[in-house]
């Protein structure tokens, strides 16, 4: 039996030098989760705390995160956060849908965190919504849909 933890397509582990949070991320580097660099993941109570450090390779020309990797950010959240929250824990599995709302630009260089809680979970679909902040600054709201891995 696979572990959790231990699955053919995703690492998610404890992260050295930052107590109480996990990596989680793909084994392929390759592909396109790699973009962002490293994802952090960390549970408080209801709500998973899905974190990154935006480079200068995810600016814009305003020297803000460009939208579309915050879009990137939010629909890869969607999947840290639900195994942060263990309602998935394995398995490829599909956004359905996302909506975002963009309220402020993030710096580079300075964590973002998207805040992402369970909403409804259903036999296939997981409902979610979340938060990303940066600092005490609100960057953008989103809600999701994602469609569980199949259970083959």
């Amino acid at each position: 039996m696979i572990e959790a933890a231990d699955t053919p397509h995703f690492r998610y582990e404890d992260e050295p030098g930052h107590p109480g949070w996990k990596r989680w991320e793909l084994r392929d580097p390759t592909r396109f989760n790699g973009f962002l660099g490293a994802i952090l993941v960390r549970r408080e109570a209801d709500v998973a705390r899905v974190r990154m450090v935006p480079e200068h390779r995810h600016s814009n020309l305003r020297d803000h995160v460009h939208g579309g990797a915050l879009l990137g950010f939010v629909d890869i959240a969607l999947f840290a956060g639900a195994r942060g929250l263990d309602v998935i824990t394995a398995g490829p599995a599909s956004t359905v849908d996302v909506s975002v709302q963009f309220v402020a630009g993030a710096a580079i260089g300075e964590a973002i965190e998207a805040r992402v809680e369970l909403v409804r979970e259903t036999g296939r679909m997981l409902f979610l919504r979340g938060l990303i902040v940066q600092e005490d600054t609100n960057i953008a709201s989103f809600q999701g849909v994602v469609r569980k891995p199949s259970q083959r």
